[in-house]
């Protein structure tokens, strides 16, 4: 019996509860984008990235229109990087461990696409050229080689009702972020006028 306060630590304990895994949990993992996986990452506008580094773990968000990421091939992917808060949290973790994981979802799919593999920092003019939006280009490009492939089923977009509009929670429930700047600065920063100055700087810096 697993002693509860040590918690699990062999796999053989986890197997133990949760069984065997089911034939086709295991039969839809490809090495490769199958034609059959193509039509989720061509229609998907978010992406989850994550990546590991001297610091942790990380995730960050990527979205931008439908089929922002290209597949190149049956083994690569490529991924523009806008511009955002220049933390680079994920690039600086690449430049130490070149593994990623992507979540790509889907408004209104139930179905989400996993893909591992890893990533090269791509500064390539050429290549930046191609997914220029208004004339900006990003100012880096992921190259992803890809390992493994696979679909999710739908059981956590339904338990969560993420794409349901009756479950959706109004944005004055949540601290703004200003609210949130001005209490972590001791006030230093005026969460008022950051607020109010925050949709037009996000309208004219989006790329």
């Amino acid at each position: 019996m697993t002693d509860e306060k040590r918690g699990i630590t062999r796999e053989a304990e986890l197997e133990a509860i949760y069984g065997a895994v089911a034939r086709p949990s295991l039969t839809k993992e490809t090495d490769h984008i199958h034609p059959a996986y193509r039509p989720f990452i061509e229609a998907s506008p978010f992406v989850a990235l994550a990546t590991s580094g001297p610091g942790g773990l990380d995730v960050s968000p990527r979205g931008d229109p439908a089929g922002f990421i290209t597949i190149e091939d049956a083994k690569t992917l490529l991924l523009p990087d806008r511009r955002g808060n220049n933390r680079i949290d994920s690039l600086r973790n690449i430049l130490h461990d070149n593994r990623v994981a992507l979540l790509f979802l889907i408004p209104g799919t139930g179905e989400t696409l996993r893909v591992n593999g890893t990533a090269e920092i791509c500064t390539d003019l050429a290549l930046l050229s191609r997914f220029a939006v208004n004339r900006q280009l990003p100012k880096t490009v992921l190259r992803i080689a890809v390992e493994r492939v696979f679909f999710q089923c739908s059981r956590a977009i339904i338990r969560a009702k993420l794409w349901d509009p009756a479950a959706q929670i109004a944005r004055d429930r949540l601290p703004t972020p200003g609210t949130i700047l001005h209490q972590l600065s001791q006030a230093e920063i005026d969460g008022d006028a950051y607020d109010q100055a925050l949709p037009d700087r996000l309208k004219s810096t989006l790329y």
